[in-house]
């Protein structure tokens, strides 16, 4: 036991939660592994807010963010990125870490670099069915790419290559249809649909579901997690409809009571659907607002039978409400694909990865 202690790893990424989830599911079983957890993340990013919880060791760098589209701040932000760069390279140094797991995001780019330079093994996770632009960046020396899709797997280096699905925290899967349906206010046995639309919330989504409101709550009772300062103060007294901006703890209960889900298609939202096996309808960003990742997601998904899509350019009350319908009359068909998936072990399957790459 004492030789297993002795193993450290640096965890990095950030920029959004997504970037971090992942790396805050892995703590546990990486703790049960005898390894000892670093984490550098940007100064002030969202990931320094979200390990605060987690009592690791949290080291910040200076970031420059990467774009492919013109900024006049990418004449500024490689400066940026090389002083981060050096001061990832003097932090591992100290730290001495066996090896690197990054999830991705502007901010792992100068720490996988550094890893690179001072010959640490690193290993690379890619949420969505393409790389982003900083993993595609980093995938050059990474030992191993993890990645969620099996679309993903053909455009990656064959020998690198590992569909593992995301790693999701334990928590999740842990909650109380009871504490939910209190926490809400519900009182009668009406099934639940819970809508939500990321951390940041989704306007579009948002609207279309309050103008359905009359029509969905002679069947259903809905929770409605909408985003930060996305709530309806006209709607807070509706029965059987209860808002939040956002959740944390909570977010268990809320999941244990739902019967059915309407999300946004991010990668680590649509992981803890499957892996909690709640039937969905994705309503993924359109390109004009996004690199189209979440509607390769969401077609994924819907190939492999997890879910059912609707185009955010095609949203209206109608289409929204029908397909709540049908979602629901045929939800036992949903929860039979994704118990057949392979991909609910992914925690400890990546950890198992990163034990054999350090051997």
């Amino acid at each position: 036991m004492s030789e297993q202690a002795t193993k450290k790893i640096v965890l990095t990424g950030g920029g959004s939660a997504g970037h971090v989830t992942p790396n805050i599911a892995l703590i546990p079983a990486l703790k049960n592994a005898g390894f000892e957890i670093y984490y550098i993340g940007s100064y002030n990013g969202i990931e320094k807010k979200l390990i605060e919880d987690y009592n690791i060791p949290y080291f910040g760098i200076s970031t420059g963010k990467l774009r492919r589209y013109f900024d006049p701040k990418n004449f500024s932000d490689p400066f940026r990125v090389m002083k981060g760069f050096s001061e990832a390279t003097k932090l591992l140094k100290r730290i001495k870490p066996d090896i690197i797991f990054s999830k991705g995001g502007y901010v792992s780019v100068p720490v996988v670099r550094a890893a690179s330079f001072l010959k640490i093994p690193y290993i690379v996770h890619e949420s969505d069915m393409t790389p982003g632009l900083a993993n595609k960046l980093s995938m050059t020396g990474a030992r191993k790419i993890c990645c969620n899709f099996p679309e993903t797997m053909r455009i990656l280096p064959a020998e690198k290559a590992v569909l593992t699905g995301t790693p999701i925290r334990d928590e999740l899967s842990q909650g109380s249809r009871e504490a939910g349906k209190k926490l809400c206010g519900f009182e009668d046995d009406k099934p639940i649909l819970m809508v939500i639309g990321g951390s940041l919330g989704a306007q579009s989504v948002n609207e279309t579901v309050r103008y359905a409101l009359p029509r969905l709550l002679p069947h259903f009772n809905v929770v409605h997690i909408c985003g930060k300062e996305k709530m309806d103060n006209l709607k807070l007294s509706v029965p059987g409809y209860k808002q939040f901006e956002y959740v944390k703890n909570e977010l268990k209960d809320i999941f244990a009571m739902a019967d059915i889900v309407v999300s946004r298609a991010g990668a680590n939202s649509i992981c803890e659907l499957l892996a909690l096996k709640k039937p969905n309808i994705l309503i993924p960003l359109s390109t004009k607002s996004s690199r189209g990742d979440q509607m390769l997601n969401a077609r994924s998904f819907e190939q492999q039978g997890f879910s059912m899509v609707i185009d955010n350019d095609d949203l209206d009350e109608d289409i929204l409400v029908e397909t709540i319908g049908d979602l629901y009359n045929n939800r036992e068909k949903f929860v039979e694909a994704m118990s057949k998936s392979n991909l609910h072990s992914a925690t400890n399957t990546i950890v198992k990865i990163i034990l054999e790459e350090i051997q």
